[in-house]
C-alpha cells in the first residue's frame, strides 16, 4: 500500500462559523473536523469515464488553501486500483474560504462486469485534532462501483418475468403462483413509459416511468391509484369498493438496471372507498426481469409459468404454425 505525508493546515479550534483558521481569528466555541461527508459512496460508471466526486467537508472555512493527502486501503477492497479505478490525484484541496472538496475518481467501464459490485476503501489523512471523535472513522469512505449502461427505454420493451411478493401474500384464487410471465411495450404517447399488461393479476394493465434526468438514479414512477385487480378476485370479499390500488412506496426507492435488464420496485397497495382511503395492504417488494422470446417460450411451455399471455402467439415466434 502506497502511503503519502499530508500537507497539514496547522489549526488550533476555531469557531464553527469563523471565517478563517489563523491564531487571530479563531474562537473556542467548537473545533475544526475534517471528515469524509459520508461512509459510504456509491457510483455507477459509465462508458465515458468521466470522473465522480467523493465529497470531503469542514466545519469552518479557513482563510488559505488546506491541503491533504487521500490513500487507498487494500484490506478489504475487490476493486483494483489502475484496471477498475484511478484517482485523478492523492491530494486534495480546500480552497481558502470554502468547507468542501471533493476526490476525483474514474472507474474503467470495459474491466467492470455487468453484475459486478466493487468497492474499495479511502483514507484522509488529517491532523489528529481536526477527527472528529464523535463518529468514529469518519476519515474513511467505502466506494462501491458498478457499471452503468446508457439508458435505453427499448431494453424494457417485451417479454418480462415477474416475481412478486404480493403475489406470495394474495395470490388470485385463480392462480396461486408468485411468478408470471407477462408482455410490457412502450407507451404510444407517455415518454419514459412502460406498460405492464396483466402486471399481477389477469386483465389489469398499469404503467411505469422510467426517470432518466439523473444516470446515477435511475428511479420508477408510477401514477397512484393504479388498480391492479380487484379485491373479490384476491382477497375472496369485498372491503372497500372492489378495487385493489398501487403506486410506488414512498418509504423505499424503485429503480431500473439497463446493463442488467431488470426493474426492483417497491409497491404501496391500499385500498379507497369513493376517493377515501379505507387502509394499507402493505409494502410489496416485486422484481422484474426481461427476458428474450425463446426464453419466454420456454419458461410458458417447460415451467408451466403463470401469465394471461402465451409468447407462442407473438408474431415474432418462428414456430407458431407448427405448435
Amino acid at each position: 500500500m502506497r502511503r503519502f505525508t499530508a500537507i497539514l493546515c496547522a489549526t488550533g479550534l476555531a469557531g464553527l462559523l469563523a471565517t478563517g483558521c489563523n491564531s487571530d481569528k479563531k474562537t473556542y466555541s467548537d473545533a475544526e473536523y475534517i471528515m469524509f461527508a459520508d461512509t459510504m459512496s456509491t457510483n455507477m460508471v459509465f462508458p465515458d469515464e468521466a470522473y465522480f466526486s467523493i465529497p470531503i467537508a469542514s466545519t469552518v472555512a479557513c482563510d488559505y488553501d488546506r491541503t491533504f493527502a487521500v490513500e487507498v486501503i487494500d484490506q478489504g477492497s475487490n476493486a483494483i486500483e489502475g484496471y477498475h479505478y484511478r484517482l485523478k490525484s492523492n491530494t486534495i484541496t480546500i480552497p481558502a474560504g470554502e468547507r468542501t472538496a471533493n476526490v476525483e475518481v474514474a472507474g474503467f467501464y470495459d474491466h467492470i462486469g455487468d453484475t459486478d459490485s466493487l468497492g474499495f476503501k479511502l483514507h484522509l489523512l488529517v491532523p489528529d485534532q481536526t477527527r472528529w471523535n464523535l463518529y468514529s472513522d469518519n476519515d474513511q469512505t467505502k466506494v462501491i462501483l458498478y457499471k452503468g449502461c446508457n439508458y435505453d427505454l427499448d431494453m424494457f420493451d417485451g417479454w418480462c418475468v415477474v416475481t412478486s411478493l404480493l403475489l406470495y401474500d394474495y395470490p388470485s384464487v385463480l392462480d396461486q403462483n408468485y411468478q408470471r410471465l407477462i408482455l410490457t411495450e412502450k407507451h404510444p404517447s407517455e415518454p419514459n413509459t412502460i406498460i405492464l399488461h396483466d402486471f399481477l393479476y389477469d386483465g389489469y394493465d398499469v404503467t411505469m416511468r422510467l426517470s432518466n434526468e439523473d444516470p446515477d438514479n435511475p428511479l420508477i414512477e408510477m401514477d397512484e391509484d393504479q388498480v391492479l385487480s380487484n379485491e373479490q378476485n384476491v382477497f375472496g370479499q369485498i372491503n372497500a369498493d372492489d378495487k385493489i390500488l398501487g403506486t410506488v412506496s414512498p418509504y423505499y426507492d424503485s429503480y431500473y438496471n439497463t446493463c442488467q435488464k431488470y426493474v426492483s420496485l417497491w409497491l404501496y397497495v391500499y385500498l379507497k372507498n369513493l376517493g377515501t382511503m379505507v387502509g394499507t395492504v402493505g409494502h410489496y417488494y416485486n422484481v422484474l426481469e426481461w427476458v428474450s422470446l425463446e426464453e419466454a417460450v420456454r419458461l410458458k411451455t417447460e415451467e408451466n409459468m403463470s401469465g394471461a399471455r402465451d409468447p407462442r402467439k407473438d408474431p415474432d415466434y418462428p414456430y407458431k404454425d407448427q405448435d
